[in-house]
């Protein structure tokens, strides 16, 4: 008798890399939310200055991702994230002796990006990419699902604002990154499956061939075509798909997530409940992540338009709080939020490469982020400069529920659906017959 051991493909080892990565990475911009008391607090500056720096960190990066991207299609990608976590890791040291606005501003608005961009996502995307050629959207999902845990280190953050103060708290945070992250990326992560000597995920099995492979958008085509940068930009597709990244996290989700605990606060709860309220933002926006494979069944843009329903309903909920008799309504928001946000990357990440995956996908993925980062710029200082004149959030959360509609109705004239068509259409305008 012949005993099969069992193996686990290598992509699933990257995809847990990833999780890490993005849970540590992004868990320092995320936890801004519960610095952002202390600080204003602290210094006493008006909420929409202060909030900038969230904005101006979402700019640069979203500026910078298509440059981080395009070095992971031609550098040594492994290289490129250990040197983004070790100047991550500066600035955020750099914020514990911040005295000024403008210090916020130099580290964590403008050199903190700069190491986000070059370790997380625009890099840690396409290396999904790479790695799967099957179950692409499970893939992702699955690696999102650090996104959500990024918004649950708040409460992390939280406690070490609590034993050590927001100054040694900067940190604390640093030093995880380094201690867990750094080592991951340098002796395991690997940003192609044949810089290990194996094929993707799915590139050889029998489902590449089979019914599966004929259903699933992401295999629907064998990667024959291969993008360029500049031969994507003069489609009408990646422009709106960068449109609903700026309009479904640059300005809805950022204005919304960067204020919710002083919201919170200012309603009459706890610093403690508010951030527990970040937190469960956080574990929904990992379920929802974890959920958004279903586009793999139902399609992207059926999945992209609950996503926008879910995010719709949530502020509902948001808007309707003004005191603290109903502390309900900020479980709904929390878990609708969520769950929305949580379907979004994972959804659009795997859409865009339905589209454009290829040898050049680094530098497509990085140029959608910029619609995110110029959203950003706008999305948390908007929300605190109407918090400012109005004495009031009420304005901006509507002003958030259309921008969530836009993003869906966006996503669906994008049409990753008809990827197919426009790769054979691409196919024939670059060959040599055409």
């Amino acid at each position: 008798m012949v005993v099969r051991r069992f193996r686990i493909h290598y992509a699933w080892v990257v995809v847990g890399i990833i999780i890490i990565g993005m849970t540590l990475l992004y868990g320092i911009r995320h936890s801004f939310a519960v610095f952002f008391p202390p600080i204003l607090e602290e210094f006493g500056w008006n909420r929409g200055s202060t909030a900038f720096i969230l904005s101006l960190n979402l700019l640069v990066y979203g500026s910078l991702a298509p440059i981080t991207g395009s070095l992971g299609d031609r550098w040594k990608p492994h290289r490129v994230m250990s040197i983004g976590l070790l100047i991550l890791g500066l600035a955020t040291i750099g914020c514990a002796f911040a005295q000024k606005l403008w210090h916020f501003y130099l580290l964590l608005g403008f050199v903190a990006p700069i190491g986000m961009a070059s370790a997380g996502w625009p890099l840690q995307g396409p290396a999904l990419a790479n790695w799967f050629a099957r179950k692409r959207g499970l893939a992702m999902g699955l690696a999102q699902a650090g996104a959500g845990l990024s918004f649950t280190y708040g409460l992390y953050a939280e406690f070490a604002i609590s034993q050590l103060g927001w100054r040694h708290a900067y940190f604390v945070l640093a030093g995880t990154l380094w201690v867990v992250l750094l080592p991951l990326y340098l002796l395991f992560f690997h940003f192609r499956p044949e810089s290990k000597g194996l094929k993707a995920y799915g590139a050889d099995g029998p489902a590449a061939a089979g019914s599966e492979a004929s259903r699933a958008p992401e295999t629907s085509r064998a990667a024959a075509s291969d993008w360029t940068l500049r031969q994507a930009i003069g489609t009408y597709q990646l422009w709106l798909l960068m449109l609903t990244y700026f309009l479904f996290w640059g300005i809805g989700t950022y204005m919304v997530i960067t204020h919710q605990v002083k919201f919170a606060e200012d309603v009459g709860y706890s610093s403690t409940f508010a951030a527990s309220i970040f937190a469960l933002y956080g574990i929904c926006l990992v379920a929802g992540t974890l959920s958004a494979g279903i586009s793999d069944l139902i399609g992207r843009e059926r999945t992209m338009t609950l996503a926008c329903t879910l995010m719709i309903a949530g502020l509902l909920a948001l808007a309707s709080v003004h005191d603290t008799s109903r502390p309900w309504l900020l479980y709904v928001y929390a878990i609708c939020f969520g769950y929305g946000g949580g379907f979004f990357t994972p959804t659009m990440t795997a859409g865009a490469a339905d589209i454009f995956h290829g040898r050049h996908f680094g530098s497509i993925a990085g140029i959608l982020l910029t619609g995110m980062g110029a959203g950003g710029v706008i999305g948390p200082w908007l929300g605190g400069y109407l918090h400012d004149i109005t004495g009031s959030y009420t304005s901006a959360f509507f002003l958030g529920m259309g921008a969530f509609a836009i993003a869906g109705i966006s996503f669906w004239v994008a049409a990753p659906r008809n990827a197919a068509r426009l790769n054979a259409k691409f196919m024939r305008m670059t060959s040599p017959s055409g």
